[in-house]
């Protein structure tokens, strides 16, 4: 099964899915189990095959690190964390979560786009 572990103490994940905001990014950093790769990748979609049924989603990119790296980064974009929250707490989504075998680290965080003047548009 997976651990969830917040990547800010000061605003754990579970905090942040209370927020009433939107649009939001979810960043999830995947650490998968030494040769457990593919089982995580297929967990992974599962889990992508059902939030892109959810209302409020908008899409989502999966990346993975280079050489022997064990690391897997989901960014997701969702209308809002209210949407996002809905799904994840779906029971339904909940059960999933044995899928991934043990030893499987994941750190969700949520953030919204920030401006920059001349560099980046929120």
């Amino acid at each position: 099964m997976i651990e969830i572990q917040d990547l800010d103490p000061a605003a754990p994940f579970p905090a942040q899915l209370g927020e009433e905001t939107g649009p939001v990014v979810l960043v999830n950093t995947f650490i998968a189990p030494d040769g457990r790769m593919g089982e995580v990748l297929a967990a992974w979609a599962d889990d992508a095959a059902y939030f892109r049924s959810r209302p409020g989603y908008v899409s989502t990119q999966l990346h993975q690190g280079v050489g022997a790296s064990h690391v897997l980064v989901n960014v997701a974009v969702w209308e809002s964390a209210a949407h996002l929250r809905a799904a994840f707490s779906d029971p339904d989504f909940q059960a999933h979560l044995d899928r991934y075998p043990d030893g499987t680290v994941a750190t969700p965080h949520l953030l919204r786009t920030v401006a920059v003047p001349g560099i980046c548009v929120a």
